[in-house]
């Protein structure tokens, strides 16, 4: 019996509704953000920030937990904006449009420009990653302002940089609360599977498949996986093998 034909019915029946590999649908972050806050985090009780675990409503308004305190972007602690797990400029960085720039990249002085404004301008795949919403979370502006682009490490013992919330920021470096260390790391793990130009380091690859077998995914982190997979288009092969 030949079966050929029959697999390559079932490759195109699974492969019509969703796809392997990264976001190949949303090019617009704007777009990304709007889908995640209306069709993701539809409900208040799915309503909580990745790091501090603070509630916010409809219109991003963020309910301070007691005890949390920061010294700067005082005006950014009152909303919520929405995170690159992997920053931006991780993988920005390997798109020369970051890093050199585009003929194309001038501004209204004649000025050349380059950076996540040239990358975003110019590359479609830049922009596909950067509106990647499995590797969109919600929180705290402030909180989102500090982290910058800094990596994530385990850091001496030390004083939380946000009172209450137990988020460290030092020399560059972030240690985030072990409540979100298992979302973060199966978002990098994930972002490194999904676009093979983006790789980590040793060391942060150790860091997060240890954060990932140490900190198990929740109901919600499983449901948000499966609402993003029917919105963006695409398998997220990580959640797949833990929310069995």
């Amino acid at each position: 019996m030949n079966i050929t034909p029959i697999i390559a019915l079932l490759i195109v029946s699974i492969s019509s509704s969703v796809q392997a590999g990264g976001n190949t649908t949303n090019q617009s972050f704007s777009k990304a953000k709007k889908i995640l806050m209306k069709q993701v985090y539809s409900e208040p009780s799915q309503r909580h920030t990745i790091y501090c675990n603070a509630a916010f409503d409809e219109k991003k308004n963020v309910s301070l937990p007691k005890g949390f305190n920061t010294e700067k972007h005082l005006k950014r602690s009152k909303r919520i904006e929405w995170e690159h797990v992997v920053p931006a400029e991780n993988f920005g960085r390997t798109f020369s449009e970051w890093r050199d720039g585009h003929p194309e990249c001038i501004d209204n002085k004649g000025k050349s420009f380059k950076g996540r404004k040239c990358a975003e301008k110019i590359n479609t795949e830049y922009r596909y990653m950067q509106s990647d919403m499995f590797n969109l979370y919600p929180a705290i502006g402030s909180v989102n302002a500090m982290r910058s682009n800094y990596n994530f490490v385990m850091l001496p013992d030390g004083s939380s940089s946000f009172g209450s919330c137990d988020m460290q920021i030092k020399e560059n470096k972030a240690q985030p609360p072990e409540k979100s260390r298992g979302m973060i790391a199966r978002s990098y793990l994930y972002m490194e599977q999904a676009y093979k130009r983006y790789q980590m380091s040793k060391s942060q690859r150790q860091l997060m498949t240890a954060w990932d077998k140490q900190f198990p995914v929740t109901t919600w982190e499983c449901e948000r996986s499966s609402k993003i997979e029917k919105l963006q288009g695409n398998l997220n092969p990580v959640m797949r093998a833990r929310c069995k």
